[in-house]
């Protein structure tokens, strides 16, 4: 019984090897998009690029002037900001391409154009997919709705 004890011990003990196992982990470099913007527009700046964004034209100086003073006099410039891009939508001049809903690449080209031309950047693909999917399922959704969603938000005033 001894020996019957002995070898099973022996067998356990020799049959179970841990083998080694080497991971190579590679060193990689992450940051976002905008994490190198980090230069806040000037109000001028802010609103010029915005006016020519929506219309394609360099905004007249008269209405600059209106807008700057009007900018600089508000205290909550989130608001103003806001209330200023909604104005700017709200034109009937605005030169901004709708959405073409017929295939997917006519969607993915419209909001790769629309990141290029107000972030200067292609958008990473989760950005790509939410808002793909968004105008998936939302037909109300418009090119004006995006372009102030994102125009207002905080990389937008970053260069």
């Amino acid at each position: 019984m001894k020996k019957v004890i002995f070898l099973y011990l022996i067998l356990i003990l020799f049959s179970c090897k841990k083998e080694k196992q080497v991971f190579q982990v590679h060193n990689v470099n992450i940051e976002q998009n905008s994490a190198n913007k980090n230069h806040l527009k000037s109000t001028t700046e802010f609103l010029s690029i915005a006016y020519f964004h929506i219309f394609e034209t360099a905004i007249p100086t008269p209405r600059l002037s209106d807008l700057s003073v009007l900018h600089s006099s508000f205290g909550d410039k989130k608001l103003i900001e806001q209330m200023t891009i909604k104005n700017f939508l709200n034109d009937d001049g605005i030169q901004i391409s709708s959405i073409d809903r017929s295939s997917i690449i006519t969607k993915t080209t419209f909001v790769r154009e629309t990141y290029k031309k107000l972030y200067n950047r292609i958008p990473e693909e989760y950005e790509l997919w939410f808002i793909l999917n968004m105008i998936e399922k939302d037909a109300d959704l418009t090119a004006e709705i995006i372009y102030f969603s994102l125009m207002t938000a905080d990389e937008y005033r970053y260069y």
